[in-house]
């Protein structure tokens, strides 16, 4: 067993310990035909509350990204697809246009929406609170849509597709 006190980690191997949480892969989307459009690759993506219905997801503080999201006010959480792992790489990237060659509708706000995901869910920014080195997000849910589909997963470094398992 590999332990660490607090005081003694560094970023890179707690970021390897937390990374044996596996989660789904989102694409958190925002601006609109006012601003320019920003998306981010994001797994820090949960459910808070079903009444009223309030997501959250953060961004690290020195994102580029970051002046948009906060102008806009608004964002879409775009989970991802086991077919959609190129546009996790994409979002990822530092890419100077990260939607191009990307199909998207227009959601509320004029907001993208990426299309062929397991879901999108569309959220109005209720709190901003910077944490630590991210800036956390909260957002009521104002719209969504799904599909039953498989949806990317991601732990320990690597992408990785869900097994169904047999519950007794």
């Amino acid at each position: 067993m590999n332990t660490k006190s607090i005081s003694s980690f560094d970023k890179r191997d707690l970021r390897n310990a937390l990374g044996s949480f596996g989660t789904g892969v989102t694409v958190v989307t925002s601006g609109n035909k006012l601003s320019r459009l920003v998306g981010v690759t994001a797994n820090s993506f949960s459910s808070v509350s079903l009444e009223p219905p309030i997501v959250l997801w953060s961004l690290v503080a020195t994102s580029p990204s970051l002046d948009i999201f906060d102008e806009t006010g608004r964002f879409v959480i775009n989970i991802l697809s086991l077919q959609q792992m190129d546009l996790s790489k994409q979002f990822s990237s530092n890419l100077a246009n990260k939607f191009e060659g990307i199909d998207f509708d227009q959601g509320l706000g004029g907001l993208p929406v990426l299309k062929d995901c397991a879901a999108t869910i569309e959220c109005k920014t209720i709190q901003r609170n910077v944490v630590g080195d991210h800036v956390l997000f909260l957002g009521q849910v104002e719209n969504y849509f799904y599909e039953r589909k498989p949806t990317l997963l991601f732990c320990q470094g690597n992408y990785l597709q869900g097994a169904e398992c047999e519950t007794t």
